[in-house]
């Protein structure tokens, strides 16, 4: 069950994932990373601040082991 209303400036995970173009995992994934940080919700159901959600699409993101990367493309 999503939230029924949030205040201004605080999105769901689902609503973050929207707002960057990208999976709701991918949201998680920048927490467990520690480029963004829940600001409340519940662990099943977090809420972040949507200028911290905006600011961690547009963060450097570190290169994995193996992982592909457009400079390197054959």
């Amino acid at each position: 069950m999503e939230y029924l209303a949030l205040p201004p400036g605080l999105v769901t995970t689902t609503t973050a994932a929207l707002a960057c173009g990208v999976q709701p995992a991918t949201i998680r994934d920048w927490v467990r990373r520690g480029l963004l940080t829940r600001c409340g919700g519940t662990p099943k159901r977090p809420i972040y601040r949507l200028q911290d959600v905006l600011a961690a699409r547009d963060a450097p993101k570190p290169s994995r082991m193996g992982q592909r990367n457009a400079d390197h493309a054959a």
